[in-house]
Formats: C-alpha cells, sequence, structure tokens
C-alpha cells in the first residue's frame, strides 16, 4: 500500500473531555440538521424540492450520518464508549493517552472508556478508495478551470423533451421545449463530467465535443467544472470517519450551494420555487455564470487541499 508522503508529521494526538466533545457535536448535529431536516419532513410528507433534494438522493449519504459527528484522525475522545461500537474507532494504548498529557494513573482510569479513530484499520481497508481519491483530488487541483461550459449539460439532460422523458418531469421549460432545443443546437457544449455526461439524452450524447468516460474520470476532471465540485463532498464523506465532520460540513456547504446555481442556470423555470434563473442563453446570463464558476472554483481547490493535507499524513502514520 503506497500513499502520497508528506513531509510534515501529523500532530501528536491530542484528547477531549467528554462535555467539550459533545458538544462539537451538537454543534455539528444543528449545523447538518438545517439541511437534514428540511428534508426528512418532504420525504415524509411525499413531497420533492428539485434543488434542495439532491445532495441527499443524488449521493449517497444519508441524513442521519451527516448529522453523526467525527472528530478526525488522532483525536482521542474520553467517556466515550459507545464509539468503540462504531466502524473504524478503537480504544487508544495507555501510551497514546499519555501523549495527550494525562498522567500515568489518568491515562489508567480513562482507558476503558475512550475511543479514537482506527488510522491503521482504516488505511488498510479502504486503501484503494484513499489512492483514488489523492489522485483524483491531485490531479484536479493541479489543472487550470474551464469556465466556458455556461452550464449547457443540464440543457442537454432536458434536450428534445417532446421525445424524451425528462429528469425533473413537474417543472415547466423556461423557454419552453423548442426553446430549449434551440440552446442546446446553437450553443457549443463541451462537458468533461462523466457523471453529467451520461444523463444527456440520446440525441444530445454526439452534440458533446467529447466522450467522457468512467475510466477518463481522473484525466478530465478539472476545477471549473460545477458536477466535480460538487463531488468534493462525495470524496470527503467516502473517507469516513479519516475526515473530521467540520471539513465534511464544509465541502456539503459547496456542494449545497453549486447546486442552487446549477439548477438556477439549468433550463427549468423555478421562479416560484424561489430561485431566479441565470439565463445562460444570453451574453449577461453567461458573464454571471462564469463569474460564480469561478468562485466556487476557488473555494473548490482550497478545500480539495485540506482534504489532500488529511490524506497525506497516511504514510507518517503507518510508519510512526
Amino acid at each position: 500500500m503506497s500513499f502520497t508522503s508528506s513531509t510534515t508529521p501529523h500532530p501528536g494526538p491530542v484528547h477531549l473531555t467528554g462535555p467539550v466533545w459533545r458538544d462539537l457535536a451538537e454543534d455539528h448535529r444543528e449545523r447538518a440538521a438545517i439541511y437534514t431536516e428540511p428534508f426528512l419532513e418532504r420525504r415524509h410528507h411525499g413531497r420533492k424540492h428539485p434543488v434542495e433534494d439532491f445532495l441527499f438522493t443524488y449521493y449517497t449519504l444519508k441524513p442521519g450520518q451527516l448529522t453523526r459527528w467525527h472528530p478526525g484522525p488522532w483525536v482521542i475522545l474520553l467517556d466515550a464508549a459507545d464509539r468503540l461500537e462504531w466502524k473504524f474507532y478503537r480504544r487508544p494504548s495507555i501510551t497514546e493517552l499519555q501523549k495527550t498529557g494525562l498522567s500515568p494513573e489518568e491515562a489508567r482510569i480513562q482507558r476503558p472508556t475512550a475511543a479514537t479513530v482506527d488510522v491503521e484499520a482504516f488505511l488498510e481497508a479502504r486503501s484503494t478508495a484513499v489512492v483514488f481519491t489523492q489522485e483524483i483530488l491531485s490531479r484536479t487541483v493541479s489543472k487550470p478551470g474551464n469556465f466556458g461550459c455556461f452550464g449547457m449539460h443540464e440543457w442537454a439532460m432536458a434536450y428534445r423533451s417532446e421525445e424524451n422523458d425528462i429528469r425533473h418531469e413537474y417543472l415547466d421549460l423556461r423557454l419552453g421545449a423548442d426553446g430549449t432545443d434551440s440552446v442546446v443546437e446553437t450553443h457549443r457544449i463541451h462537458c468533461t463530467h462523466f457523471d453529467a455526461f451520461r444523463f444527456f439524452q440520446p440525441q444530445a450524447v454526439p452534440r458533446n465535443e467529447i466522450q467522457p468516460t468512467r475510466e477518463q474520470q481522473r484525466s478530465l476532471e478539472q476545477p471549473g467544472c460545477l458536477h466535480a465540485n460538487m463531488d468534493v463532498y462525495k470524496w470527503a464523506y467516502k473517507l469516513l470517519p479519516f475526515v473530521d465532520s467540520a471539513l465534511l460540513m464544509d465541502c456539503f456547504d459547496l456542494a449545497w450551494q453549486v447546486r442552487e446555481m446549477d439548477m438556477r442556470a439549468a433550463p427549468y423555470d423555478l421562479k416560484s420555487w424561489g430561485y431566479e434563473p441565470i439565463p445562460v442563453e444570453t451574453a449577461r446570463g453567461k458573464k454571471q455564470y462564469a463569474t460564480l464558476q469561478r468562485e466556487f472554483a476557488e473555494r473548490s481547490i482550497i478545500l480539495r487541499q485540506r482534504l489532500m493535507s488529511t490524506l497525506d499524513r497516511a504514510d507518517s502514520t503507518l510508519m510512526s
């Protein structure tokens, strides 16, 4: 198993007392609940939301999993016996507890109910996912962004709507079926993201300047892509509990805001849902889209670097 090495060793372990970490866990639960509780309420009543449901229906992390707090690696939780039943958690050694500043006697007393992320077990079990994530993050960060797509992927998904089923069948098209088709037919389409491209309508597939595949994902991802930037959230949650929940929620927040922009620039009429359109079929809309796209790209790069910084310490952990 080989990971990207880091010249900066991971910090020594720290411990958090029960009252401290439970406050942090509750703060995280409240932060996540802003998103999860409205979704769960809608689901209970059988209602859909074209924007706010996406992160819970497209991605695989369940609302209950999102609200569960993880401190990340090298943090020892005291008075946390229940955590010992969670996957990839273990009881720390007395030596590890002493390294956090506890006396030998305090370490002996605290050890039976202390818990920490089992870094070695996680890295051993998830080595393939870790290596893949490091590669796709590092490759994406190193590339220039493409800011000339203007969200045409969503229009390609609604192309020839009178002949095809569209993803959001309960929404009206802002320009109607013919107007939507005209935008697709008169614009350059250059979508680099396979998981967006695979939802293109069949007639729109040959209109894309490239034909992305799953195998090309690592080489095609670039930081200007809205869907690639939403996926930073996916790479974060796939590495739980190695990734701490504060970073996870920062990735979620970005994905949430990107989704709003993505749908505002889509061909659907969302005014009744409270979303002003970004009319990408116009020069003004294209400028607005590219400006927001660049802002999200900058934020996504910072989040990718934070994820990479966590993963880059894996080698030093295994060698220590």
